[in-house]
């Protein structure tokens, strides 16, 4: 059985809008901000309680170079992302979507 990551539909959306932020702001900084996605997620299929708890079993994983985190539980058969959030914004804005 393989390791997964699914994604909270908010979540998926929170990804692509800051992609396109930064898109905006230079272009090709925003496939960086993915690519950067990329690598946590799979840095978290292999080591998934390598982060720390923030609220019952939710983990946050800071993301290198970006000031975003990922929001995640682990789960049967791979990670749940609740949010893929900017660490100075709305604090636990995503607790509805566990």
């Amino acid at each position: 059985m393989s390791v997964v990551a699914s994604f909270h539909p908010d979540a998926k959306r929170e990804m692509r809008e800051a992609a396109d932020f930064y898109d905006l702001g230079r272009p090709g900084l925003g496939t960086e901000f993915l690519d950067t996605v990329d690598t946590t997620l799979q840095r978290l299929i292999e080591h998934p309680e390598s982060s720390p708890i923030i609220i019952e079993q939710v983990r946050r994983s800071r993301m290198p170079k970006f000031p975003f985190s990922i929001i995640y539980s682990v789960r049967s058969g791979g990670i749940f992302v609740s949010a893929v959030a900017h660490n100075s914004r709305r604090p636990f804005y995503w607790q509805d979507r566990l």
